[in-house]
This record gives C-alpha cells, sequence and structure tokens, in this order.
C-alpha cells in the first residue's frame, strides 16, 4: 500500500511515530510523511520514508490559512492518492480528515490531546469542536490516548454513531529505547522539567519549588529542557539561572544524559494533553514522577508507589510533593523508579500501539 501520516513536523514524526514507520516499510509498504520539515530529516529517510514539507501553522487562527490548509492537504493528497492515511494533532486530523472524507480516502486519526481551543469554553471551542467533527466523522478509526477524551467527544456528539474508537496506552514508549539507569547515587537530587515552555504546562509551578526548596539547601538541582513556546518565558528563565535557581539547557535533541542523571521528573502540567510522551520516557527509565492530577498524566502514576500525584495548578500541593520526595531515603526514592520501569513494560509498551494500527489498517 501506500500510506500517507499527516503531522505538525518531522521531529514529532520521528520521536514519537518511528516505531509505526519502521514496521509499515518493513511490510513493503511506501510511507509519506506530510508536514513540517524540523529535525530527523536524514534519520526518516533512512528509515525508507518519503516526505511532503508542509507548514501546519500550529498556533495560526486565522480562519483562511486553515482553509488554504485544507486545499493543501487535498491536493498533496488528490497527488498521491494513498490507500490509507493516518492523522496526528489537532490540524492534521481536522483539516486532513476533510481532505480525506472528501477523496473517499479511508483515514485513522490520533486524538493527541484536545489543545486549549477545544477544551476551553467559549465562541473559539464552538468553531474548534464543530471542524474537528468534521474532520473525524468520516474516519475508519478514531484513536484515543485516554478515556477523559473519549467521553469529551461522546459527550460533545464529535463522533458519528457509527464511528470505531480504540483507546490507545498513549503514544506507548520504546522500551529498549528508553532502558533503565541505575539510580543516581550522586550527593545531588536533580529534579527535572521537559517541555515546551509554556504556563499551562506547569513551568511557574515548577520554578516556585525551585525558589522554595533552593533557598533552604544546595543539594538539590532544577534542570529545564525545551524550547520556549511563550516568548517572555525566555527573559525569565535567563534571570532565573543567573540567581542560581534553575539550570535552562534549551531544547534538546537526546534527552537520554537528562534521564540518567535525574533523580525525579517533576511535571505539574495542566495543558490538555493525550499522554505525556516525557512522563513515559522518564518512567521507563527508572524515574520517580511528580505530576498533576490531569488527564493524560495522571494514568502514567501509580500513586505514592511510582511516584506522586498533586492537584492542578496547585503551587503549594507541588512543592509539598517536592518537600516529601525529599524525605524519602535514596532506596525509597530508588523503589519508586524500579515500580515505574515495570508499570511502563506491562501497560505502556510502544508496540501495543503498533499492533493496534495495524490490525486496523490492515483490516
Amino acid at each position: 500500500m501506500k500510506i500517507a501520516i499527516l503531522i505538525n513536523d518531522t521531529t514529532y514524526a520521528y520521536l514519537l511515530r518511528r516505531e509505526i514507520i519502521q514496521r509499515l516499510v518493513a511490510d513493503k509498504h511506501a510511507v509519506y510523511i506530510v508536514g513540517e520539515v524540523l529535525l530527523f530529516k536524514k534519520e526518516l529517510k533512512d528509515l525508507g520514508c518519503h516526505i511532503v514539507g508542509l507548514k501546519i501553522g500550529r498556533h495560526d487562527t486565522n480562519p483562511l490559512d486553515d482553509f488554504r490548509l485544507m486545499l493543501t492537504y487535498r491536493k498533496i493528497l488528490k497527488k498521491l492518492r494513498p490507500d490509507a492515511v493516518l492523522t496526528y494533532n489537532i490540524k492534521p486530523n481536522s483539516y486532513g480528515g476533510m481532505s480525506c472524507s472528501m477523496l473517499h480516502i479511508p483515514y485513522y486519526p490520533n486524538i493527541t490531546g484536545l489543545g486549549t481551543p477545544v477544551e476551553n469554553p467559549g465562541r473559539i471551542q464552538k468553531l474548534a469542536i464543530a471542524i474537528y467533527k468534521i474532520g473525524v466523522r468520516k474516519a475508519d478509526c478514531v484513536f484515543f490516548q485516554n478515556s477523559e477524551n473519549v467521553e469529551f467527544f461522546k459527550s460533545h456528539n464529535m463522533l458519528s454513531p457509527c464511528s470505531r474508537t480504540r483507546l490507545l496506552p498513549g503514544s506507548g514508549v520504546n522500551l529498549e529505547a528508553h532502558p533503565m539507569f541505575p539510580y543516581p547515587s550522586d550527593d545531588k537530587i536533580h529534579f527535572l522539567f521537559v517541555a515546551r515552555i509554556m504556563k499551562e504546562k506547569g513551568i511557574d509551578l515548577f520554578l516556585a519549588a525551585a525558589r522554595q526548596i533552593r533557598s533552604e539547601r544546595d543539594d538539590c538541582v532544577f534542570d529545564i529542557c525545551g524550547m520556549c513556546d511563550d516568548e517572555k518565558y525566555t527573559h525569565i528563565l535567563e534571570e532565573a539561572q543567573k540567581e542560581g535557581i534553575v539550570n535552562y539547557h534549551g531544547q534538546q535533541k537526546d534527552l537520554t544524559p537528562f534521564y540518567r542523571q535525574c533523580s525525579c521528573l517533576l511535571f505539574p502540567s495542566y495543558y490538555p494533553e493525550g499522554m505525556s510522551n516525557v512522563l513515559l520516557e522518564a518512567a521507563a527509565s527508572g524515574r520517580p514522577l511528580i505530576v498533576a492530577d490531569r488527564s493524560g498524566c495522571r494514568e502514567v502514576v501509580d500513586d505514592n508507589v511510582t511516584g506522586f500525584i498533586v492537584p492542578i495548578n496547585d503551587e503549594a500541593a507541588t512543592i509539598e510533593a517536592v518537600y516529601k520526595f525529599l524525605a524519602l531515603t535514596p532506596e525509597e526514592r530508588e523503589q519508586m523508579g524500579i515500580e515505574g520501569r515495570k508499570k511502563m513494560e506491562k501497560e505502556f509498551d510502544r508496540q501495543l500501539v503498533v499492533e493496534a494500527y495495524v490490525e486496523e489498517v490492515y483490516r
């Protein structure tokens, strides 16, 4: 078959969909990646993919630009004539789905999180829901990453009565690419934050915890990785680093050294996640987690066993959880990481996701 994958960008495609791509190529299918060309272009080509560059305009809210995007998807798909289309992220799901529907091409959207426009009530939400509904209504199967998103789609009548749905363990985690590392034994306790830097990802909560803890003890280190989606944080993080509160490392192509070094992933995000991949990777690496009680995050943690779950957007509770973690013995922290790894092996192996796609697309 000829299979097109509509996605935000090549970085996302390689880091989170590589195993699906490998399976499709191994099964002798021609795979086309349609999205913005960022990192990993060469790596994707080495896998055997064809790349069609297309700037999605992820943050663009101009209706005219979105209409042009839909027409561009239609033009690309009309030329490629794929046998099946896999779509990820909001705009590819919506406008790519519309194009597939018009061209009568089987397609399989993956709801990788609702996104702020869809989740937050208001005029924009009504429009976003209407567009999303049209985008997924004729899908052969709609994949979801958490049950809360399934209920949202159902309660807002976004699925047609005959829609097939399937719940996945997020994007899963490659257990070989993310092996369990020995728990760090040095004298420093490293707390790690990895995300696009924006308020809803919990960066302010992380900074508050770092400021509080660093004012009392010098054996704790707070590391931050990620690009600033919200430009105002560029200055905020620079100032925090000058004060000695955090170490800001920017966007990283390889997070392995940071997972290996960290003692705990502190990720109090309240962004509408599908399933946080950072949490899956850190847990697979054998690291305890502190997360907000948010769909897409809470599912990854067994509270008080593999980490701690705190109330959403609660600064005091987040700091309290850090103190609670610091009160544990090194052996107890290590055991949390071991239990987290077991949970990943049992529930979140990415091969489970690959097999689900194979079952649906090859049906």
